[in-house]
């Protein structure tokens, strides 16, 4: 089955008595824009969306029917969970992952990084407050930022702290 866009969000959606069959997703799978995958129930669906990121996120309504609905369910994996204790550890944090080009995602005032060992320790060595937890990843944050500069105007780093108020 071929599917080019996303429906509705389970909890704008009327399931009704359908059954539901759930498309389980990888974090990294869910901004893909081509993926074919088989749901729970077997049924082979192929996803392609050329013209823009699908950003798909629990509870995404993908098919339906008069008997089923197709809900993607994003599979929980090991989570590095950060709390920072101020901006600057925030600003410092995400100046560190971003620059590692590591994925990001941010719930309930907590950064979450899918886990990588030497990451788990680098920042554990640095004294950061770390637990690992297995978390469902959705809705990696996205950020569109200038490159590096050591020009007159500062680094990326100087200016994030700035934003901080810690100069």
């Amino acid at each position: 089955m071929l599917i080019q866009k996303k429906i509705a969000h389970k909890d704008s959606f009327e399931i009704g008595n359908r059954n539901i069959d759930y498309w389980d997703l990888e974090w990294y799978e869910s901004s893909k824009r081509i993926i074919r995958k088989k749901t729970e129930k077997g049924i082979d669906i192929s996803f392609k969306s050329l013209n823009e990121d699908p950003n798909f996120k629990e509870g995404d309504v993908i098919f339906e029917n008069e008997i089923t609905v197709t809900i993607v369910r994003i599979i929980p994996t090991e989570t590095i969970i950060i709390k920072p204790k101020n901006n600057y550890e925030l600003a410092t944090l995400c100046y560190e992952i971003g620059n590692k080009h590591l994925p990001l995602f941010f719930e309930n005032d907590e950064l979450l990084i899918p886990f990588e060992k030497p990451i788990f320790q680098q920042f554990q060595v640095q004294g950061y407050s770390l637990k690992l937890e297995t978390r469902k990843l959705s809705a990696q944050l996205r950020t569109s930022v200038s490159g590096h500069t050591h020009q007159n105007n500062g680094t990326l780093f100087s200016k994030i702290m700035k934003l901080t108020g810690n100069e």
